[in-house]
């Protein structure tokens, strides 16, 4: 019984933590086809795993400021692909 507990602790807490750190953007940019919308995508990649570092640094707590620019780098990175895209129909 107290094995079942652990191990139902262990997977409510790697829910937990992937609820929380989320998937960082998606890295899909052809940088030979698009050299600069594929480093900005690099670097809001690079910008949004230095954020999760500071939010395990911080256990945390950031008052949802760090989330509200991870989303915000999601974002980016929608918008960068469609400008890619974009670019591909000209």
């Amino acid at each position: 019984m107290k094995n079942l507990a652990v191990a139902g602790l262990i997977a409510v807490a790697l829910l937990a933590s992937t609820a929380v750190l989320g998937d960082p953007p998606v890295r899909d940019i052809n940088p030979a086809r698009h050299p600069n919308l594929a480093a900005a995508q690099r670097l809001s990649h690079r910008a949004w795993e230095r954020i999760t570092a500071a939010q395990a640094a911080n256990e945390w707590d950031m008052d949802g400021h760090a989330q509200k620019a991870k989303d915000l780098l999601d974002q980016v990175n929608v918008e960068l692909k469609a400008a890619a895209q974009a670019a591909n129909h000209k």
